[in-house]
C-alpha cells in the first residue's frame, strides 16, 4: 500500500476520489515538524496493512536563484532540517562532534527516477534538488537567500524533513513532490498562487498512483 502524507485537507482535497492505480491511503498529519512525525508514526505503527511506500506531497516556496518558479512541479532527491543547529546572525551550521544528530535524509533514487520519468511522460517538467524542512516558514528574502546558500536548496516546507526521518526509522521508501505556490522572498501573499499549485500537485501525485512499480 501506498501511503499518501499531506500536512493539511487543502493539500489532500484535490486528491480525494481521484486516484485508481495500486491500493493507497490518504492520510493528513497536521502542520509542521512535530505534528508530522508524531502522527506519522502512530499511523505506521497502527497500519494494518504493509506500507510498501511512503509518497510524501503538497505546497513549497522556491528560493531564489534555484532554478524552480512559482507553479514549478518539484521533486525531493534529499530533505534537510533547513533551520536545526546552531543560528548564527548569516548562517545555520549542524551540530558536530557528540551532538550531531542526522540531518540530511536521501530519498530513495529509485522511486526517484521513476517518479521523473512518468511526470515527463505526461508533459510535467520537474525540477529535482534538496527541500529544506524549517520550523518556521520564511517571511525575508535576506533569511531565504542564506538557507538557500547554507544547503544548496531548491524549495522549502514545514514536513518533508520529518517524514523522511520517521521512513528511515521504519525502513520504509519515501518519495516526496511539492509544487511551488510562492517564492521565499518579503512575505506578500498576494503574489502566491496556493490553490493553482495543490491543484497541480494533486494531478501529479495521482498520475504517480496510478504508475509506480513497487520496487
Amino acid at each position: 500500500m501506498i501511503l499518501l502524507v499531506a500536512a493539511t485537507e487543502m493539500e489532500a482535497l484535490p486528491l480525494v476520489g481521484k486516484t485508481t492505480g495500486q491500493p493507497h491511503a490518504l492520510f493528513v498529519t497536521g502542520v509542521g515538524p512535530l505534528e508530522t512525525a508524531v502522527r506519522l508514526t502512530r499511523r505506521l505503527c497502527e497500519a494494518e496493512e504493509k506500507v510498501s511506500l511512503v509518497l510524501n506531497f503538497g505546497v513549497a516556496g522556491a528560493y531564489e536563484g534555484s532554478g524552480a518558479g512559482l507553479l514549478d512541479l518539484c521533486l525531493a532527491e534529499s530533505e534537510v532540517l533547513g533551520d536545526f543547529g546552531i543560528c548564527y546572525e548569516e548562517s545555520i551550521a549542524f551540530f558536530e562532534g557528540q551532538l550531531a544528530p542526522r540531518a540530511v535524509f536521501p530519498l530513495v533514487p529509485e522511486y526517484l527516477a521513476q517518479a521523473g520519468e512518468i511526470l515527463d511522460n505526461h508533459n510535467y517538467d520537474c525540477k529535482q534538488g534538496a527541500f529544506v524542512t524549517v520550523n518556521g516558514a520564511t517571511a525575508t528574502a535576506r533569511r531565504g537567500a542564506m538557507l538557500h546558500a547554507a544547503h544548496n536548496g531548491l524549495c522549502e516546507n514545514m514536513e518533508g524533513g520529518a517524514v523522511a526521518r520517521v521512513c528511515a526509522e521504519f525502513a520504509i521508501p519515501c518519495l516526496e513532490v511539492r509544487c511551488i505556490s510562492n517564492m521565499v522572498e518579503a512575505r506578500n501573499p498576494a503574489n502566491w498562487q496556493l490553490g493553482e499549485a495543490m491543484q497541480k500537485c494533486g494531478q501529479a501525485v495521482s498520475l504517480l498512483v496510478d504508475h509506480l512499480v513497487p520496487i
